[in-house]
């Protein structure tokens, strides 16, 4: 058997100082108690308002279950999918509800540039990302749970 050497400590404690985080962070309760604060990301593609309805129920069922204090949400829209940001969406009193409950709502720009659209065509309060995908990328690497209704 080989003895421990002082370099095999220090990879030890670089391997856990990176290892990846879990996808729930535990913040602490004002009873005391720990609380998961979960993570969850919704995709947007479709350009069919039944699927904006699906999402946005998937959306408020999450915030009632887990308790919108213990989950943050953002809604991804882009390609087809980004006309449920639109003005005439019929889904705009559900991303109003939504925001209103803190979903934090995002359109693609790139898909914006592509069918020549701007921010005056948009629904009010959203946020812009350039890449919709690459958004959903970067959220995925932050720990959030990824859903596409």
């Amino acid at each position: 058997m080989r003895p421990f050497l002082p370099a095999h400590a220090i990879i030890i404690a670089a391997l856990l100082i990176c290892a990846p985080a879990s996808q729930a962070q535990s913040t602490p309760a004002s009873s005391g108690t720990a609380v998961t604060k979960h993570k969850v990301v919704f995709q947007v593609s479709d350009n069919d308002p039944k699927k904006w309805e699906l999402t946005m129920n998937n959306v408020r069922n999450v915030q009632a279950d887990l308790g919108k204090e213990n989950v943050s949400v953002e809604v991804v829209a882009y390609g087809p999918g980004l006309a449920m940001l639109q003005l005439e969406s019929t889904a705009a009193n559900r991303i109003a509800d939504a925001q209103r409950a803190g979903v934090k709502v995002v359109a693609c720009e790139n898909t914006m540039h592509a069918q020549k659209l701007t921010k005056d065509d948009m629904l009010g309060g959203i946020g812009y990302v350039p890449a919709g995908v690459s958004e959903l990328i970067l959220l995925q690497e932050k720990g959030y749970s990824y859903v596409r209704p």
